[in-house]
């Protein structure tokens, strides 16, 4: 690919992080935007540099805008299969916001028809590609065998006050695949999948507010030989961190699994810090690698990730059901 032509589906604060950071990026550049407000749309685009005639409320005429090349979905949760879907079918390349899809059928499906089509499809997770992560991993060898994760993400969303309020965000709406476990807790599910895989068994304690979706809860994952727990939530606020504990050692990450600010590895014998992220911007590094994998046509790599996604889908998934939390067409 010569260049990234973008289109954007959202008008969120994240699609703003994105944007920001692919003004600032050589071979990336926004062509469209499509929102289901003209308002918020022609704000978006405005922002970004776009006229009026490039912001879309007709999700099919998005998808014929021929300049763009390229589709970036941040819109709620259970819409990003059907997305994610047309957009493939209209042959243009896809980077999806976490979570993927709410069901593992689906993101199989989809990571099937990219791989069909020979179309690049992204899972925008920014964890992936920060590269603090590789200097998680390569620290497990110095603290032995592993026995305990314990990780921690929670930060306190205004959105908790207008549903205390008696409004439902998209967020908490389980109409459109909301809850902590699929928002702030998915990073945590994806880091314990991205270091040692799937586990052999996954449990889910919500906080549900009022019979409606989880403002927070704990996970905990069943390893061979250790266990994880996860806590998420967005009606508290804590110090936010991953713990990796082994029979030698441990690992301390700083600001926890969305940001792997700092990694600490501590042995018996040694204690140093590792940073190798001199940007504190997260989405920096995912808009510049992901940049990188689609300009140098790096489809292995891509597919790669893809299947870290499909189980951490699969995680969450079980998780919810386990605990009783089903989404619309699931029962």
């Amino acid at each position: 690919m010569k260049e990234i032509i973008l289109g954007t589906v959202g008008s969120g604060a994240i699609v703003h992080s994105i944007l920001d950071n692919v003004k600032i990026t050589e071979g990336i550049r926004l062509a469209a935007v499509y929102s289901r407000s003209m308002e918020k749309g022609c704000m978006l685009g405005s922002e970004y540099g776009l006229d009026k005639n490039k912001v879309y409320t007709a999700f099919d005429a998005f998808l014929t805008d021929g300049e763009m090349n390229t589709v970036y979905i941040a819109s709620p949760n259970l819409l990003h299969y059907e997305q994610v879907k047309r957009a493939l079918q209209a042959g243009k390349h896809v980077i999806c916001e976490k979570p993927f899809c709410t069901g593992a059928k689906q993101a199989r499906e989809l990571a099937a028809l990219a791989k069909e089509k020979r179309l690049f499809l992204a899972d925008a997770t920014p964890t992936a590609y920060l590269p603090n992560l590789e200097a998680v991993k390569s620290a497990l060898l110095q603290i032995g065998k592993v026995k305990l994760v314990l990780g921690n993400y929670s930060q306190y969303s205004g959105r908790y006050d207008r549903l205390k309020a008696g409004e439902v965000p998209n967020v908490f709406n389980p109409q459109y695949g909301g809850g902590a476990l699929m928002d702030i807790n998915y990073y945590n599910a994806y880091l314990n999948v991205a270091l040692f895989g799937k586990p052999e068994k996954v449990v889910y304690f919500p906080n549900i507010y009022e019979n409606l979706a989880d403002t927070s809860g704990i996970l905990v994952m069943l390893y061979d030989g250790f266990v994880s727990e996860s806590a998420g939530a967005k009606d508290t606020f804590g110090v936010n961190s991953f713990q990796i504990e082994g029979e030698k050692g441990y690992i301390y990450v700083k600001d926890g699994s969305n940001g792997i600010a700092e990694v600490r590895i501590v042995t018996k014998d040694s204690e140093k810090t590792v940073n190798r992220q001199e940007n504190p911007d997260r989405w920096f590094y995912e808009v510049s690698a992901l940049t990188g994998l689609l300009l140098n046509d790096d489809y292995e790599a891509v597919y790669r990730g893809l299947a870290v996604m499909e189980q951490t889908v699969e995680v969450l998934e079980e998780a919810r059901k386990g605990a009783g939390i089903y989404f619309p067409g699931e029962r």
